[in-house]
């Protein structure tokens, strides 16, 4: 699978509370050069998921990104998206594989380096870990791991041959030292609406991953 430094993620109720529509917020990440997007909708009917699903998806494919649905393995099929991220109290990785098919990506969130390891087994396209700082978006139940948990977990995901994609708390300020603690793409929510120009910031954290 093509990999990149930043994913960006339109989540629904974030963009509303920023005053975005989630397909404006799309747009804006792909014109700032995002390129690995996905989406979270936990709020919404499945049929309005879809409908929305399926038209960030065919804008990230006309600017040649990839889009991950967060969740729902049903959405990404019907939606022609990229693939699926689910978390720990999802669907299996397996049954995820059994919906959206061999060729679909398929990201899984852990939390503990042993939750790592098991999905190691699993198969999956890439493994995520995270809260890496504390933060307001995303509740986990898990306290922050900080950059010496993502540097024991990406040794792992190399050694298990699959990127590591770290999550949580990640600011401008900070993406460039989880990226140098091993992480192969940090993805961020709140801080890409910081300063309400989220093309603008996408640009910023791309120009400031490139030098790493």
């Amino acid at each position: 699978m093509p990999f990149f430094p930043l994913c960006a993620i339109i989540d629904t109720q974030a963009a509303a509370g920023a005053g975005w529509p989630p397909i404006d917020l799309a747009r804006a990440f792909l014109e700032g050069g995002a390129r690995f997007l996905q989406v979270r909708a936990k709020t919404l009917p499945s049929g309005t998921f879809l409908e929305l699903a399926a038209a960030i998806a065919d804008e990230a494919h006309s600017a040649g990104a990839m889009l991950i649905v967060n969740d729902r393995a049903d959405v990404a099929r019907l939606a022609g998206a990229d693939g699926v991220h689910v978390g720990q109290d999802d669907l299996s990785p397996q049954a995820v594989r059994a919906i959206a098919g061999d060729a679909a990506v398929v990201g899984f969130s852990t939390h503990t380096v042993q939750q790592l390891e098991q999905a190691l087994e699993s198969p999956v396209s890439y493994v995520a870990v995270g809260p890496v700082f504390v933060t307001a978006t995303k509740t986990t139940g898990y306290d922050a791991i900080g950059l010496e948990t993502v540097r024991v977990a990406a040794g792992l995901a190399s050694l298990g041959g699959k990127p590591l994609v770290a999550i949580g708390g990640i600011t401008l300020e900070t993406a460039a030292s989880v990226i140098a603690a091993g992480a192969a793409s940090v993805a961020v929510i709140g801080d890409l609406l910081a300063g309400g120009r989220p093309e603008a910031r996408v640009r910023a954290y791309l120009e400031r991953l490139s030098c790493i």
